[in-house]
């Protein structure tokens, strides 16, 4: 039987985290921010299996780039404290091949996440072949069908999270 866990969290620059270095480190890549000036090097990092950048329709094609996609973010927030993504980590099953693991993930993200307009980077980790998982990063606001970037809300966060847990739980127990 799958084993079901799902963590949120928001990425924040109160907190001293960067989107560009959440999205370095889940993609085990290198990748430099232009916001302050940090160049994030997790080239060394082990475990990658899979990796994708996943956009509504009317994002800008340059942000299949998952550097520019996080710098963009990090401009468009201004203040010291500001929320620059939504990171979820959620445990795979591992009764799942590989390939059923992305079809479940890309379908996952795609009904919960980039329909709603929101940009999704997500990357598969398993380094012992005993416990895949993945790392989603969504950005906090959504893009309106003009590709401009809507306003947060707290409320609907909260919402967000309960229905995407829901819902990926439900897509896992179907298999089983």
């Amino acid at each position: 039987m799958a084993i079901y866990h799902m963590q949120a969290k928001v990425v924040s620059r109160g907190s001293g985290r960067s989107a560009v270095a959440a999205s370095a480190y889940m993609s085990c890549s290198r990748m430099y921010n232009d916001y302050d000036g940090i160049q994030h090097d997790y080239t060394r990092k082990q475990g990658l299996i899979y990796q994708e950048v996943m956009l509504p329709p009317m994002a800008p094609l340059e942000w299949n780039d998952r550097e520019q996609l996080w710098n963009a973010v990090e401009e468009n927030e201004k203040t010291k404290d500001s929320r620059l993504a939504r990171e979820f980590v959620v445990t795979l099953p591992v009764e799942l091949d590989k390939d059923s693991n992305i079809s479940l993930l890309q379908d996952f993200i795609k009904k919960n996440f980039v329909d709603m307009g929101m940009c999704a980077d997500f990357a598969i980790h398993d380094t012992d072949g005993h416990n895949p998982h993945a790392h989603i990063l969504l950005t906090v606001r959504p893009l309106n069908e003009n590709g401009t970037w809507q306003y947060k809300t707290e409320k609907e966060y909260a919402e967000l999270i309960q229905r995407q847990a829901d819902t990926y739980y439900t897509m896992i127990a179907k298999d089983f």
